[in-house]
């Protein structure tokens, strides 16, 4: 359900309300490009940072602007019985699947994230990617957590950082989850500066923050890996570099939100206080990479 380029747009802000119209923009420039999908509410969505009723309200958009392209929705949230309404209302909303970390103030014990999944699961009959995010959560999944949580009803895909090294590396790093998730269960990988060696090396999806900003770029890197492309894909990947590089540097969100500051896609300051996005030179930077990407 969720293979190819999944998107994963900003959730912009103006004079710190939610603006639905810059959010509708993102998410119809996703789906016109030919995004696989589009995730709403995970980490470059700042679902944190939203009252539960912007949240529906961004799941409601998005699944009116994306027409027949998919969304997934995020639902994490520090208790289980915050999360399970979430997903309730997320369903309501109609979210084809939702997208979930676990999130936590204190840290949380591999039983407790267990737990948390099984409550979800067993609550509500939505299609759940499990999305390990060690950088915001704390969470790094062990190989039994792995296993225990994929084996869970409802659960279609896993979205976890891709493993640094090139392709020889990502190879492994899909191989083994692979090993460790039933058949059914997709592999994906995050972090765009990785996740295009794990699409080369296999993997069914890229979870992508910069098809949120810049799908054209993100849908056509894509198929040049399927294709076997090297050359369109060496020379994209060059130009995309110093911006992904940034990426991984400074967070997606903040470079998400500097671009579509920059290209009038988004009214700025778009971020909730107190996150604040890059500076000029920053910006610059990254508004010079893709468009370099996109004169290839």
């Amino acid at each position: 359900m969720f293979a190819g380029v999944s998107a994963f747009p900003l959730t912009p802000v103006r004079d710190e309300e939610l603006d639905e119209d810059a959010l509708g923009l993102l998410v119809a420039r996703a789906a016109e490009a030919g995004v696989d999908s589009v995730g709403v509410l995970g980490s470059t969505g700042n679902a944190p940072y939203l009252s539960v009723d912007e949240r529906r309200r961004v799941v409601e958009r998005a699944v009116l602007e994306a027409g027949d392209v998919p969304v997934l929705a995020g639902v994490g949230a520090l208790r289980s019985t915050d999360v399970v309404a979430l997903a309730l209302d997320a369903a309501d909303a109609g979210a084809a699947g939702m997208l979930l970390a676990p999130v936590s103030y204190h840290p949380l014990t591999e039983a407790e994230v267990l737990g948390l999944y099984e409550d979800v699961t067993s609550a509500v009959p939505l299609p759940l990617v499990v999305y390990e995010n060690p950088r915001t959560t704390g969470v790094t999944f062990s190989d039994e957590l792995w296993r225990d949580v994929a084996a869970l009803p409802h659960v279609v895909a896993v979205k976890s950082p891709g493993a640094p090294g090139g392709v020889g590396a990502a190879r492994d790093r899909v191989a083994h989850l692979r090993s460790l998730v039933p058949t059914h269960v997709g592999v994906g990988a995050s972090g765009d500066a990785v996740a295009v060696a794990a699409l080369a090396a296999g993997a069914d999806t890229w979870w992508s923050v910069l098809a949120g900003v810049a799908p054209g770029v993100a849908v056509r890197l894509a198929r040049a890996v399927r294709e076997r492309d090297d050359a369109l894909v060496t020379a994209l990947a060059d130009a995309l570099g110093p911006a992904l590089d940034l990426v991984t540097r400074r967070g997606g969100v903040r470079v998400a939100a500097a671009l579509a500051e920059h290209r009038g896609l988004v009214d700025g300051p778009c971020l909730p206080r107190p996150l604040r996005g890059l500076d000029g030179a920053e910006t610059a930077t990254a508004d010079a990479a893709l468009a370099a990407a996109e004169r290839l």
